[in-house]
């Protein structure tokens, strides 16, 4: 749904609750609470697909100002440090998407101080809002597309395409670094989630009945296996079914069995041969 600036992930969350007279709500994958854009709310059994739709890549819009850096690398935290840039105008457009297109690829990034990463069992903001010099293990992440949007020194737009995981603060902190002047993120949008487009949700004030599509739409970038009825009613009870002869798939690749209807019945694995629910969505009957 498309998120409105001000309510945060937990605010949409509580609304959908309200809305729908269920506890049973959970988002896939949130948002800073100065970001905008997509995000994915789950309802009852469907709660169990979030780590199959936080998975999938991610594109953002992100506007960086250049020549200031905060303590949370983004709009909400304290100067602690940049400089503006000699040259009039800041740093060249050549200059900037050279940069941009040297973000591409498989890459170790350090997430910010600010951020939900453990440090010693302890999360990382926790520390941070302390006073304590606090530095996340790096992890690895892959930046799929990174272009340049727009560039007006000192502020430079730029939407990218990441893995899940990624930081686009850490990005916009990074790329500030590597022009030489720092950086901080200013606004935030995402959109999209895989093949999940901002433009086709619902804003969060329009929610209702109509707004609820199958747990299988957010599942689309995963192979299929259809199953019948019969084979439908053994996944409910955790029972493994042996697919065609034509249904291929690596050990360590999801795939979602769907029954006629298109009904989501359950995602797992392939294993000797065999499809194994390990989530399954419809009760046994």
């Amino acid at each position: 749904m498309d998120k409105p600036r001000g309510p945060t992930s937990h605010d949409a969350v509580d609304r959908v609750r309200q809305v729908f007279r269920t506890r049973a709500v959970g988002h896939a994958g949130t948002l800073d609470p100065f970001a905008t854009g997509l995000l994915v709310i789950l309802l009852g059994k469907a709660t169990r697909l979030a780590r199959f739709v936080e998975q999938q890549a991610k594109t953002y819009v992100a506007t960086v100002k250049l020549g200031v850096v905060t303590s949370t690398d983004d709009l909400t935290g304290e100067v602690v440090g940049g400089r503006a840039d000699g040259r009039t105008g800041g740093p060249s457009q050549a200059a900037v998407e050279a940069i941009l297109t040297g973000f591409l690829g498989a890459q170790r990034q350090r997430p910010p101080a600010f951020s939900a990463k453990r440090v010693a069992g302890e999360r990382s903001y926790a520390r941070a809002r302390r006073g304590e010099a606090v530095e996340p293990a790096e992890v690895e992440i892959v930046v799929h597309a990174m272009e340049l949007v727009g560039y007006d020194y000192p502020d430079l737009q730029f939407r990218t395409t990441v893995s899940a995981g990624t930081y686009v603060r850490a990005l916009g902190r990074d790329l500030g670094e590597r022009l030489g002047v720092g950086g901080h993120l200013t606004s935030l949008r995402r959109e999209a989630i895989g093949p999940l487009r901002v433009e086709l949700a619902v804003p969060l004030d329009r929610i209702g009945p109509e707004s609820l599509l199958p747990p299988l739409a957010v599942l689309g970038h995963l192979p299929r296996l259809a199953v019948t009825q019969a084979e439908a009613r053994d996944l409910a009870f955790g029972r493994a079914v042996r697919p065609s002869a034509g249904q291929s798939a690596g050990p360590l690749d999801w795939i979602v069995a769907v029954a006629p209807g298109e009904r989501l019945v359950a995602v797992g694995r392939l294993r000797d041969d065999a499809f194994q629910p390990e989530v399954v969505l419809e009760a046994a009957g």
